[in-house]
Formats: structure tokens, sequence, C-alpha cells
């Protein structure tokens, strides 16, 4: 095998109007590619640097640099693991490896890992946060989608948010997802009116920091850590506060990581979601094996831009087909 050569590379993906959480907005998507080119073949891994857990877009391609040698000298995927906290950074360059690898074996990457071949999935759908009137517009308007994400705010609006989408979709299945906006008091009062509106779920209700508050709250809706659950050694702090955990590969850095949170999820009785950053196809196509065997698949990360890559995934509303060998994998 010849020496893997390592490039990194910033791009940009406009986001459809203006997609806003807890957090605040964004009208576009930065993501890093991190691409290995190894004996005539590239393998590619995208990741969006997150704020929230102190990452940069600056700070990531820099990390991802710093790997060029080891990836150099034959940088495995255990010894990645090793070598990089788990994060964004991490997470392109273990999909690119598994990307690497798979094309220059000429064996899928599902095979590689084990994995059942992928099948169509259903994926939720995330309407960002706004009044109720515009998110039960929204919610109108993809009557194609069966299940909606809706972002959360805090504040007496959240209920009406809710309400209003039941009512212009009372067919739906609806999560709601608070990204830590609520106080430990407004998550006791609104999961009962949550549930009394047939919310399925409710993800990351309160700051990470403050989530042992969980532990003796009543859940009539079940709870899905996200924000607080990166790694698998997270999971057994997540067993009686939380009902399930939402995977996603930017944070346990990468699809390696990923599977152990998930085996462990599984062991410790907690149902598993997988979900994404605001990313293209790239970023979802290796989520897209872990989600095989997930009880919630929230992939809509392309749905959510004005325009995807190139042999991007296709979509039939919110069902999503597995990725072409010149997408990933």
């Amino acid at each position: 095998m010849s020496a893997p050569r390592l490039r990194v590379a910033v791009e940009s993906f406009p986001v459809r109007g203006v997609f806003r959480i807890s957090r605040g907005a964004r009208t576009e998507a930065r993501v890093v590619v991190a691409t290995i080119a190894v004996d005539g073949v590239e393998g590619r891994g995208e990741c969006v640097p997150y704020p929230r857990y102190g990452e940069t877009v600056e700070g990531v391609v820099a990390d991802i640099q710093a790997q060029a040698p080891d990836v150099a000298a034959g940088l495995d995927r255990e010894g990645l693991r090793r070598a990089m906290p788990a994060g964004a950074a991490r997470n392109a360059l273990d999909c690119a490896l598994w990307d690497a690898e798979a094309k220059r074996r000429r064996t899928p990457v599902w095979r590689l890992a084990g994995l059942p071949r992928p099948r169509p999935l259903l994926s939720a759908f995330t309407i960002g946060v706004d009044s109720p009137h515009a998110m039960a517009a929204m919610a109108a308007a993809h009557g194609n989608k069966p299940v909606l994400k809706l972002k959360m705010a805090a504040g007496d609006d959240d209920l009406e948010r809710v309400r209003a989408v039941r009512a212009a979709r009372p067919d739906v299945r609806l999560i709601v997802d608070a990204n830590e906006a609520w106080s430990p008091a407004e998550t006791a009062r609104l999961l009962p009116a949550l549930a009394a509106l047939g919310v399925a779920l409710v993800e990351q209700p309160l700051p990470a920091a403050d989530d042992a508050a969980l532990t003796d709250m009543p859940r009539p809706v079940p709870v899905c850590a996200d924000e607080s659950s990166h790694v698998a050694d997270d999971v057994p702090r997540l067993v009686g506060r939380y009902d399930m955990v939402n995977i996603k590969l930017d944070k346990a850095g990468g699809l390696t990581e990923a599977l152990a949170v998930q085996r462990a999820a599984r062991a410790a009785g907690l149902g598993v979601m997988v979900g994404c950053m605001v990313g293209t196809s790239l970023a979802m196509a290796p989520a897209m094996l872990l989600a095989q065997e997930a009880d919630v698949v929230d992939l809509d990360g392309p749905l959510l831009l004005a325009r995807d890559r190139a042999d991007g995934l296709r979509y039939d509303g919110a069902r999503m087909h597995p990725p072409t060998p010149a997408l990933w994998g």
C-alpha cells in the first residue's frame, strides 16, 4: 500500500431560508471535509464543527491537518480513537478512513463493519423555531413528512407551538427538541401537557449540567439525551435520567465510536435515536448505516439545505435511500 495522503477543505452550503434553534439561527452550513488518497482511491468524511462543544471551523481544520503525518504512516481507526478526542475533527477522519478502506478493498463499509445491508429509512423532518402560526404552516406544507421534529425556544410559546402544529397535522408523529432550553420546573410542567398532545419523544429538555433533575421526575413522554451524551463511556450516567440516547457522529467522533455508543445504549436498556447536524449527504451516509437498527431516525440534514452535493442521497419525501459508492462507503 502506498503512503496515504490527507487533504482538508472547508465547504459552504446555503440553508433553505433560516434555520433556528434555541441557541441561535443560521443561513448556511459550513462543513469540513477530510479526504484520504491511497492506492488510487479517495475516501472522504464530512463533519460540522459545533460551537456548543467549543469547536470552530478553523480549529477543526487545524486538528485534522495535525494528523497528516500519522495518516501517512498508516494511521487506522483504532489508532485514531486513541490519538484524538471525540468530536467533529475525529469524525471526518474516521469516516474518511472507512470510505478509503471500502474503496481500496472494493467492499462496502456495511460489510466491513458487520452491519446489515442498508435499506431505505424514514427520517424525521425538522421545523426550526418560529411563531406557532409559522410552524403550523410549515408542518402543513410538509404533508409528505409523517414524522416532524419541532425545535423549541423556552417560554410560554413552546406549548402553543406544539398545539398549533398538532392542530395543523393531527396525523403526524411529533418529536420535541428543546436543545437544553428548559428549566427543571418547565420540564415537569410541560411533559404532561406534551403527552396529552400525543408527543412521542422529547429531546434534551435540560442543560446537560442539570440533567440529574430528570432522575426523580415523572416522564409521561420518553426523554432522549442529546447534548448529555457523546461517547460510550457516557451511557452509564444516562440510565435513570433518560429513556433514549441520540447518537450523532460529530459528537461521538466517527462511525467507529458511534457503533460502540449504540452497543452500550442497547446493553443499558436505552432506546437509540440516530441524529445529525445540518450537513450534506456525505455526513448522512455513514450515519445511515448506524441508523439501520435505530428506534428513531433523524437524518434530514440535506432536506434543510437549498442545495446538496453531487451524488447526494435520494429522498422521497422523508424516506431516504442508501448512498451510492460515488458518495461514500
